[in-house]
């Protein structure tokens, strides 16, 4: 008897597996990463929303062991290739030292770099992984700040403080969270926004001028107001989809780089975006796009008509598309796509299983009502 669900274990799965990732997610940081070099020169991160901690994963991998995947990975390998080819010693100078060098970086485990520093937040908790703090708190919450300003930097005194701005700001701020999905997009999209909207007022508060931000979006019908409103901080701004997300899936991935905060903005989650309370006086204050030119007037319906102005003409330059980016070889295997596995291939556990999971209640309750089908009635 066959499944009746859709079977979700796809080829990034079983690969996710096979190299030892907590979730087939770390493909779809390693594709970002290949497309805008995200990890260029950076050695502090916060990561929200991260587990199980695939996301956190690749951090530390990548930037505390100094290990490269994909296109980096390929280009080292060309690289000794064509050196082994050609007989090119690097350096004629220091012949053993390089050598030594090489082999380390081959086959020892590089030593941990000291001024990498990685935050993690989820409000469920995260397998230790070597380098990374972890933090279980809401991010939705304002006593997260002073939470994140002590991990990141442990002299930071939050009593005597008054200021939720980082002395010492981070390079990246990413964010791979979604809420619970209800099959309701409209729904799904609402609630994801305002898990987006706590994750930038969050990295408002750490990151450093020309840092980067990224962070996971539901692509809905009003998604434009969304690029306009993160256009304001980042002079960059782009949507990227890797291969590993499923095509039939909503989601995408907004990159924005070089932070550029406004002159005299203050980042604070009880001010959201510098302006809290006050966005029905800001509202009120701009100019008001319904044309007085014409009264409206109440029909005998109860119903007002408002003309508004013509936007459609060529002056008009408020409208920006923020551009859409594929990431991900096209070779590369196709996350909505069936592949025959080997005669010979043995499946795997999962190399973390959640710590904690969400459905972990829900089964213990099932398991006592006698499973799925409930408790065996004996007739006497």
């Amino acid at each position: 008897m066959g499944k009746s669900s859709k079977d979700k274990r796809d080829a990034y799965y079983r690969l996710a597996k096979e190299q030892g990732w907590r979730a087939r997610s770390a493909f779809k940081l390693l594709q970002l990463d290949e497309e805008f070099n995200l990890f260029e020169n950076v050695t502090r991160v916060v990561d929200l929303c991260a587990a199980p901690g695939s996301w956190s994963q690749v951090l530390s991998r990548v930037l505390i062991k100094n290990e490269k995947f994909g296109r980096h990975a390929w280009e080292d390998r060309e690289a000794k290739f064509r050196q082994s080819m050609l007989k090119v010693i690097p350096s004629e100078s220091k012949p053993q030292e390089n050598s030594q060098q090489h082999q380390e970086t081959k086959y020892v485990e590089p030593r941990s770099r000291p001024d990498v520093k990685i935050v993690s937040i989820d409000l469920q908790p995260i397998s230790p992984l070597p380098g990374v703090i972890t933090l279980r708190a809401d991010i939705t919450h304002p006593a997260t700040v002073p939470l994140l300003l002590k991990a990141l930097d442990p002299s930071h005194d939050s009593e005597t403080s008054t200021n939720q701005q980082a002395q010492q700001p981070v390079d990246l701020v990413i964010s791979d969270g979604a809420p619970d999905v209800t099959g309701l997009h409209d729904l799904d999209i609402y609630v994801q926004s305002q898990l987006l909207f706590a994750a930038l007022n969050l990295a408002l508060c750490v990151l450093k001028p020309g840092g980067k931000f990224v962070a996971k979006i539901f692509r809905g019908r009003n998604v434009d107001l969304l690029y306009a409103q993160l256009k304001v901080f980042f002079e960059k701004v782009n949507v990227a989809k890797p291969r590993s997300s499923r095509a039939s899936s909503v989601e995408a991935f907004i990159v924005c780089i070089n932070f550029q905060p406004p002159e005299g903005f203050k980042a604070s989650l009880e001010e959201p975006l510098g302006v809290g309370g006050r966005l029905s006086e800001l509202q009120q204050q701009q100019q008001d796009p319904i044309s007085q030119s014409e009264p409206s007037k109440a029909g005998d319906d109860g119903i007002t008509e408002v003309i508004l102005e013509d936007l459609s003409g060529s002056d008009n330059k408020n409208r920006w598309i923020a551009p859409f980016i594929a990431c991900g070889d096209l070779s590369a295997f196709d996350s909505d796509a069936s592949y025959k596995l080997a005669a010979d291939h043995v499946s795997l556990p999962p190399v973390q299983p959640p710590t904690a999971p969400p459905y972990k209640r829900a089964i213990e309750l099932r398991r006592q009502n006698g499973g799925a089908y409930g408790k065996p009635v004996v007739s006497k």
